[in-house]
């Protein structure tokens, strides 16, 4: 199955003020984000978790937030700009082969976008390669776009990656893992 981006108008339906009923990043990330990490938020869309993750690392900490649209870009650097969170949020336009995530970090979410992405093998090398030894990638797939088989592959390639997997706290709606790097085996 080819992968397909989300188009920046029809992120509105899932990321609004509801979204606050269903996904509360402060209760899904305890544990993984603390003040002052820096951490990536992989296909930011309209910068939901990138604000939350901002208010959860603090003044001393840092997003990374990136996307591969330039308007789900620059709507996410507004909200941001309104809520006072744009210092701590680097919003960043990444390409579709490579996310560009070079310094390394502590957290890195990716939330309903590894089936978006054209080589799933070549993301989690990038981010395993990018994640702090202490580190954690938080992986959530929409149950409605991802079967449980495409998700267990994903989770194998993470695996292959070099990750070790857990399961990850409960999300609504969703599929989740928390990888850690160097507890799985490293395929190249």
């Amino acid at each position: 199955m080819k992968p397909h981006t989300c188009p920046w108008w029809l992120a509105y339906t899932f990321d609004n003020p509801l979204r606050r009923l269903v996904h509360r990043p402060a209760d899904l990330f305890h544990g993984l984000v603390r003040e002052g990490d820096t951490v990536a938020d992989l296909g930011c869309g309209l910068g939901y978790f990138s604000i939350a993750l901002a208010e959860l690392v603090g003044p001393t900490g840092n997003v990374i937030a990136l996307d591969l649209q330039p308007e789900m870009v620059r709507r996410a650097a507004g909200r941001a700009e309104r809520r006072g969170m744009r210092p701590r949020i680097d919003f960043r336009v990444c390409q579709p082969e490579r996310l560009g995530l070079v310094e390394p970090v502590d957290f890195v979410l990716a939330f309903w976008m590894v089936h978006e992405v054209q080589s799933q093998r070549a993301l989690l090398a990038e981010v395993h390669a990018a994640l702090q030894p202490t580190g954690h990638l938080f992986i959530a797939e929409p149950k409605g776009h991802v079967s449980r088989r495409r998700f267990e592959a994903t989770v194998e390639r993470a695996r292959a990656a070099g990750f070790g997997v857990s399961d990850g706290p409960r999300v609504r709606l969703s599929r989740a893992v928390v990888c850690t790097p160097g507890g799985g085996r490293r395929e190249e």
